[in-house]
């Protein structure tokens, strides 16, 4: 990976599943929100701010603080103690989290990409210090950013709703500008020691510590 600073996040590593399993968690329920406003048209307001904030909190010191403390990645948790218990109800979800986590290894081996986007954040801070991370501007100008870069990368990130609303210019830059915070955790989860074998040898040591923070 690049030593530039990473667009994402530049979190001093903690060790442990118990951190990574927080990331995941901010990953997935990023991508919930993907699927809900791809089919409904609308997004959880609180979970939205969540994912967009994450993507602004480059200095965070710790997973927690990067998504406004653990509880504001709960139903992420949930969702992964489902996946882990069999219990998912959205077939489509892991799918979708598999492709953002294969994107996410051909972006960080991307230097100039990483700038691209790096600046791309950086130029939104001051309009989300005025508006929020969930103002209109700020979803339309970061899902641009999600157009220019990101989407060119293999391979592409398909999301699959109602086609009216994916037909809506504002519904498609939400769409993207969740999938650059569903990124973002991607990255954070590479970070702190995550791999896609920890779902082939760890799910228990993964549904134990998801479980302890839902406790």
């Amino acid at each position: 990976m690049s030593s530039t600073p990473h667009p994402v996040t530049r979190i001093r590593t903690a060790n442990g599943m118990s951190q990574r399993v927080l990331a995941l968690a901010g990953l997935v329920q990023a991508l919930a929100q993907v699927r809900r406003i791809a089919d409904t048209g609308q997004a959880n307001a609180a979970v939205l701010a969540t994912a967009l904030d994450s993507v602004f909190r480059i200095d965070a010191p710790t997973p927690a603080d990067v998504y406004g403390g653990t509880s504001a990645v709960r139903p992420g948790l949930m969702l992964m103690r489902d996946y882990f218990t069999n219990q998912a109800r959205d077939e489509q979800l892991p799918r979708l989290a598999l492709a953002v986590i294969q994107l996410e290894r051909r972006f960080v081996r991307d230097d100039g990409l990483i700038a691209r986007v790096q600046d791309g954040i950086r130029t939104q801070e001051p309009l989300v210090e005025r508006l929020g991370s969930t103002h209109p501007d700020v979803l339309s100008a970061l899902g641009a950013l999600y157009s220019e870069t990101l989407s060119h990368l293999r391979p592409r990130v398909l999301v699959q709703g109602n086609p009216h609303y994916l037909a809506q210019a504002t519904v498609v830059a939400e769409v993207r500008a969740v999938l650059l915070a569903a990124i973002r955790s991607a990255v954070l989860w590479r970070q702190l020691g995550g791999s896609l074998w920890d779902f082939l040898l760890r799910r228990r040591e993964m549904l134990a510590a998801v479980q302890t923070h839902l406790d």
